[in-house]
């Protein structure tokens, strides 16, 4: 495994954990962290303070003392408040927003005494980074970092940090007198918001004042003005030995007035079992392959089945269990009452049984690009197939491409007809079915060999490909449907982008997600990519690993509710 994927696989699990966290301390099912980002449902949330933005260097600790702060800020503040009081003055409103984080994070569940020492850590962290980043040796930098100091210092009633204690020991005596009065408020009001926003509005306003006097002194000395919002800097790190994200612009096309995705022309789209564009001896060279890498790969499918029946199972009436010395009287043992009136053994109990009712479908792009991974995905979906049946539950394993390459006949019959603007989808779309639900895996085997076939993979369409399997999964009686669609990169149909705009399909599959997930839970595997532009859910599949149970750990993560 590459520096960027085991930091990208790390980075993804410590933001479903503060996630957890999150929802667990606010009570919010919907937020989730999405690209270090804190979203409700696919709104992200704002950021109140510089230490809650979360770097690619913080540590489990370290992020969990952002994720505690983001929880308070939600469950302790009155947001509607916040805002009526808010100054208008972009400095002044830093320092507000700076001093109301700090209240709600000194009222933490006395229960919960690790919150405490989470947001302590954070706050240590964030200071160390910003004076050692340089921006204390500015007037102004200087002024921001000691006010954030000695008002979290007063407000909590910890110790400012160490390091730089006498750093800021000269401007933390300047300071007092303008603001001596309101920094004792703050601690006797911490817990009134309405009281303690009038002495927070008070140091905001002192402190903006101080740094527009700076700002014209740094003016007259030729120094760059832009570090009066220094308390804002994003300090995350390079993410250059980080795995790509998958690009998602916004379509010009579909932006304009009252239109709607067009396809030109659907003659030509076709369903097939991928088995019949497969030669009967390839397959069974192809399936033979696929056993041996599914070999080599280590895991038993019995393993596999119990997490996932963990995981997918639900409580479900299973019958009645007679014979029992308690529970409901049994209207069958009345005679063997009479006639033996010392028996206790008459009652009759409900069993209760895990049952998997739950429908997965692999949804696999069969992009030219996915050659290169072909192999790895095919044995991992071959073993989920395998280990889903035991579990009890049914899956579908289906797969999307083109008929053609650059558009094939229907980006010919739209030249022929003299090049119209905004076509729409230009291309065959291919739509292969590798095992449906109705067909058991020991009968499928030859069939999900064709996921090897090199030359079934062209191009790729997948907002249509989204809706058509989430349409095929409501034609089943399941009570939960999960969609998991495993792609290495952006809808690409080089035709269609061409003749309409670059993120044409794009927008269409985001609508689509959007669309098909009030029925459908649709997840997104990235192969060696982030694929969270485009799905509220996903994680990033290492296809290096050959072996062991990591790959399907992650994805059995994603098949959890939530």
């Amino acid at each position: 495994m590459t520096t960027g994927q085991t930091g990208t696989l790390r980075r993804q699990q410590v933001e479903e954990l503060c996630a957890a966290a999150v929802r667990a301390l606010s009570g919010d099912p919907a937020l989730h962290f999405r690209a270090r980002r804190l979203h409700r449902g696919r709104e992200p949330l704002p950021l109140h303070a510089p230490h809650l933005r979360q770097s690619a260097e913080d540590d489990l600790l370290s992020s969990r003392g952002i994720a505690d702060g983001m929880a308070l800020r939600l469950t302790t503040s009155d947001a509607a408040l916040h805002r009526s009081l808010c100054p208008r003055d972009p400095a002044e409103r830093g320092i507000f927003e700076l001093l109301e984080q700090f209240r709600v994070e000194s009222l933490p569940p006395a229960e919960l005494p690790g919150i405490r020492r989470n947001l302590r850590l954070r706050h240590v962290r964030w200071s160390l980074e910003f004076h050692r980043s340089g921006l204390t040796e500015t007037v102004r930098g200087l002024t921001l970092y000691t006010v954030a100091q000695i008002c979290r210092s007063r407000i909590t009633g910890e110790p400012v940090v160490e390091e730089t204690e006498d750093l800021i020991e000269a401007t933390r005596f300047a300071l007092a007198p303008s603001l001596g009065h309101d920094l004792a408020g703050l601690r006797r009001h911490r817990t009134d918001q309405k009281a303690f926003a009038e002495h927070a509005l008070g140091i905001a306003r002192t402190v903006g004042l101080l740094l527009t006097g700076t700002e014209q002194e740094a003016k007259d000395d030729g120094e760059p003005t832009d570090t009066r919002f220094t308390l804002l800097i994003d300090f995350d790190a390079s993410l250059g030995d980080q795995l790509p994200s998958a690009t998602a612009g916004t379509s010009r096309t579909l932006g304009e007035s009252g239109a709607v995705y067009r396809v030109y022309t659907t003659a030509y789209d076709r369903e097939r079992r991928a088995s019949d564009l497969v030669r009967p001896a390839s397959l069974t060279e192809l399936r033979e392959r696929l056993d041996r890498r599914v070999g080599r790969q280590g895991v038993g499918p019995g393993r596999l089945a119990r997490d996932l029946k963990a995981v997918l199972a639900e409580p479900a009436r299973d019958g009645w269990d007679s014979g029992q010395e308690e529970g409901l009287l049994d209207g069958r043992t009345l005679a063997q009452l009479i006639s033996s009136p010392t028996e206790r053994r008459i009652f009759r109990t409900e069993r209760i049984e895990p049952v998997a009712d739950t429908l997965v479908t692999f949804l696999i792009d069969c992009s030219g690009s996915m050659t290169a991974h072909a192999e790895p995905v095919a044995a991992l979906v071959d073993l989920f197939a395998r280990s889903i049946e035991l579990a009890g539950a049914s899956c579908e394993v289906l797969g999307f491409t083109t008929g053609g390459w650059n558009g094939a006949r229907p980006a010919r019959e739209w030249r022929r007809a003299g090049r119209p603007r905004h076509p729409g989808r230009l291309n065959e779309r291919l739509h292969l079915v590798f095992k449906d639900a109705e067909t058991p895996w020991r009968r499928a085997r030859p069939d999900l060999a064709a996921l090897l076939k090199a030359d079934l993979f062209r191009e790729g369409v997948d907002g249509e490909a989204v809706a058509w399997a989430c349409g095929r999964m409501r034609a089943r009686t399941e009570a939960r449907r999960i969609l998991l669609v495993l792609s290495d990169g952006s809808p690409m149909d080089s035709a269609t982008s061409l003749a309409n705009d670059p993120h044409y399909l794009d927008e269409h599959l985001r609508e689509t997600v959007l669309r098909e997930e009030s029925t459908v839970e649709i997840r997104g595997v990235g192969v060696g990519l982030d694929l969270s532009p485009f799905y509220l859910r996903s994680r990033v599949l290492d296809t290096s690993v050959t072996s062991g149970y990591a790959p399907f750990r992650d994805v059995l993560g994603l098949l959890t509710r939530g």
